[in-house]
């Protein structure tokens, strides 16, 4: 089992691109482990995660209800944001600059087969960096992502999260709020949840500007230790 996960910091870069990006690796993972099965081989698959911040934009995921999203085509352009249905799971959600986002393109077959121990654990890296903060992040049942005041009138969410899976294989993520405008919320109903708000850390911890690379370097601690894995130079893909 290969547990070394090459890693790709992309910067800013167009929400469209990226996915076109993920589906790109991922399909190279999907060919090699076909080419594995129907010839009887055993090479190595590689596993890779991209750290991005976007440009303003919304997403719908493949179960999610449009009318989540409240701004017409027009409304959207006047706030220089994009619109994209995709293909992982959840509702809508917004990406922008201030947010962390971070896309593990993984063969669970060389960590563990479980999706439900997978976003468990997506999770739980992101509760372990806001505990450094001192803020105490949290699950609410049946509602995928991290919260904080669960249980409480202000519920709010902090990281919200979609994936897709595949013969094993991983794509979308995590989006963890950092420094991000929350304004950009008020146009949708986040993840299809309607009376709960959403937070950033940097209003959690009353500061104007948390340290993005801080933040990078905490989830890729956490990360590689609840799945025992390695970050290496990423090299571009290969089959």
């Amino acid at each position: 089992m290969n547990k070394k996960i090459q890693l790709l910091d992309l910067g800013q870069k167009d929400y469209k691109e990226t996915w076109e990006y993920q589906e790109e690796l991922f399909k190279d993972i999907v060919d090699l482990k076909i080419r594995n099965r129907r010839e009887e081989l055993d090479l190595e698959t590689p596993n890779y995660f991209l750290f991005v911040e976007h440009p303003h934009v919304y997403t719908l995921g493949k179960s999610g209800d449009l009318t989540n999203l409240l701004l017409s085509e027009k409304q959207l352009e006047a706030k220089g944001a994009t619109f994209y249905k995709i293909n992982r799971g959840g509702d809508i959600t917004y990406h922008g600059p201030g947010q962390i986002v971070g896309y593990p393109i993984l063969d669970l077959e060389n960590f563990f087969t479980d999706i439900h121990k997978y976003l468990r654990f997506l999770e739980e890296v992101i509760i372990r960096v806001l505990a450094d903060y001192n803020i105490v992040g949290t699950r609410s049942e049946g509602e995928t992502g991290v919260w904080l005041g669960v249980g409480t009138p202000f519920a709010r969410k902090i990281c919200a999260m979609g994936v897709r899976a595949s013969r094993w294989v991983t794509m979308h993520g995590f989006a963890l709020n950092v420094n991000a405008d929350l304004g950009y919320f008020d146009n949708i109903i986040p993840c299809g949840i309607r009376g709960k708000a959403v937070s950033t850390l940097n209003v959690e911890l009353g500061v104007e500007k948390v340290d993005e690379v801080e933040v990078k370097e905490k989830i890729k601690k956490y990360f590689s230790e609840l799945f025992e894995a390695e970050f290496v130079t990423f090299k571009e893909a290969t089959v």
